[in-house]
């Protein structure tokens, strides 16, 4: 077998040409640019801001303070070497599946085969994050704004409960056991601890074991996956409302916060140099991941050639502007050093400012931008499982096109109960760190395949062309590999296992299926 065996261009075009895999073009330009920015301002902004801003010394990490400013202009600028290469690519082959399609004409089926196994990291299980951020944020809101209050068992997952049950140290299930139901031993170990022991006591048990599960996370996922199943026309209706209220959140956000920027905040402006600007980097980053998902909706452009490389542009630099004026304006109502460890630091600062219906307002925006994030994710999973089935790769079972809504079916409700049932589950920390790696590795192989493809097939027509390839290329190589290496060490043993697993999948079901290793594509 050739496991380094390439799809030619011809070959990608005409599978996605087949009648039974054919989705309805809907989108246009404006669509594909509100998907971007639906993708990018999600909880990011609304959270890690404050993070990046204000660092963590105690584990290494500088703060970039008012400087932040300068590191999303620098994520900004590598984000955009690889968004030039995704708009290269996406113009001149308009079909489903991002980088992996990319790779599967550059690299060959094996690398192809890896990265969709690691766009699921990007996708599907970073959208488990989100969906339990989306829980926290609505479980604030609810309670904040219409004092509705759910129960806390019912926004836990198991893992957390036992931790939970473990916090004054070590001890076997018997002793937790009898810990949660003692509830003077809670009240012997502070206030805090006897609160979280409290929400376990209210919890029904089963053998004695505390039930939870983080519920408002499975209804958003069911809700969201639902919407993907109908139709990618309505997906892109609900997005754009949702990416309206988010950037008119922002902008006022913006707006009102100017009048009370005091520029001695600002000072120093770059407080730990260099340094301060790369961890910032590091952090807001993961802002910005979410323009490349525009490239999996290639198949339901109206004029793709022309309206991918417009929609993930526009929605980068959109972002960019709005994230630059939001951290200048963060960092000048407020010291940096007050935004350590704040979840909500927007939400923070108009409260210090006596602000607080503003306050809730952003809360909301929180709530919002969670969920049009959720969104652009669970439309783009199921398109990579689609391009994958159609080589055979998976079964035919995950390309099934559903008659009425033209939407890949199958794969959509799939994506719903690989996100729903991990984000009712587990941890959050459990998952958002392979999402990172798995990102990156999919930047570089990006931007090797659009110089392989200048390189191999010079004369393929390109509506778009990346400019000074041979040197903004290699760049956003670079770029991504200096992220990485700020990721932790169990982190790249988390993506080497996570790869591993995919491997095995592959050599005992893909490499024997393949469409392309038995000669069953089109010419």
């Amino acid at each position: 077998m050739n496991f380094f065996r390439t799809k030619s261009l011809e070959q990608l075009k005409a599978t996605a040409e087949e009648p039974e895999h054919q989705l309805k073009k809907n989108l246009g330009a404006f669509d594909l640019a509100m998907f971007g920015i639906g993708a990018i301002i999600g909880a990011g902004i609304f959270s890690s801001i404050g993070t990046a801003a204000a660092g963590n010394m105690a584990d290494g990490r500088y703060p970039a303070g008012p400087s932040l400013v300068l590191s999303i202009l620098l994520v900004a600028l590598i984000c955009g070497f690889t968004a030039l290469a995704y708009a290269e690519l996406a113009s001149m082959i308009p079909v489903s599946g991002s980088a992996y399609t990319y790779a599967y004409a550059t690299l060959g089926e094996l690398m192809a085969w890896i990265i969709g196994w690691d766009l699921l990291l990007e996708y599907a299980v970073s959208n488990v994050a989100v969906a339990i951020s989306w829980g926290d944020y609505a479980r604030s809101f609810l309670s904040n704004v219409f004092h509705v209050n759910i129960p806390g068992w019912l926004a836990m997952d198991p893992r957390t409960a036992l931790k939970l049950a473990d916090s004054t140290g070590q001890m076997g299930i018997s002793q937790k056991l009898h810990l949660i139901a003692d509830t003077k031993a809670g009240l012997a170990n502070g206030a805090a601890t006897f609160a979280n022991w409290d929400v376990l006591k209210s919890a029904p048990s089963i053998g004695g074991f505390p039930v939870t599960i983080n519920l408002l996370a499975v209804i958003i996922t069911v809700l969201i996956t639902w919407l993907c199943y109908i139709g990618i026309k309505e997906s892109a209706r609900a997005n754009s409302i949702m990416v309206v209220i988010k950037v008119i959140i922002l902008l006022t956000v913006v707006g009102l916060g100017i009048q009370f920027i005091a520029p001695a905040n600002w000072h120093p402006f770059v407080p730990h140099g260099m340094k301060g600007i790369q961890a910032g980097a590091a952090i807001i980053f993961f802002a910005f991941i979410g323009f490349d998902a525009v490239s999996t909706t290639a198949e339901e452009c109206r004029n793709p050639g022309r309206d991918l490389p417009l929609g993930i542009l526009w929605s980068l630099g959109i972002c960019t502007v709005i994230y630059a004026a939001v951290a200048l304006v963060t960092t000048g109502m407020v010291h940096y050093t007050k935004l350590g460890g704040i979840a909500d630091p927007l939400s923070f600062i108009f409260t210090e400012h006596k602000m607080t219906a503003i306050a809730a307002v952003i809360s909301f925006g929180a709530v919002i931008a969670t969920t049009a994030a959720l969104l652009v994710y669970q439309v783009g999973q199921p398109r990579i499982f689609m391009s994958m089935s159609r080589d055979g790769l998976l079964g035919p079972w995950f390309g099934k096109i559903h008659q009425k809504f033209k939407t890949p079916s199958n794969a959509t409700i799939l994506t719903g109960f690989i996100v729903a049932i991990p984000a009712a589950l587990l941890n959050i920390d459990e998952v958002v760190e392979l999402t990172n790696i798995g990102t990156l590795f999919a930047f570089v192989v990006v931007c090797i395949a659009v110089m392989l493809l200048r390189y191999r097939r010079p004369e393929a027509p390109r509506k778009f062309l990346m400019p000074a390839i041979w040197v903004l290329a290699p760049a956003g190589i670079i770029g991504c590999i200096w992220f990485a290496k700020g990721l932790p060490w169990l982190t790249w043993i988390r993506f080497v296992v996570w790869l591993a697993i995919g491997l095995v999948i592959y050599f005992i079901y893909g490499a024997r299926k393949s469409a392309l290793q038995n000669g069953d594509l089109k010419a």
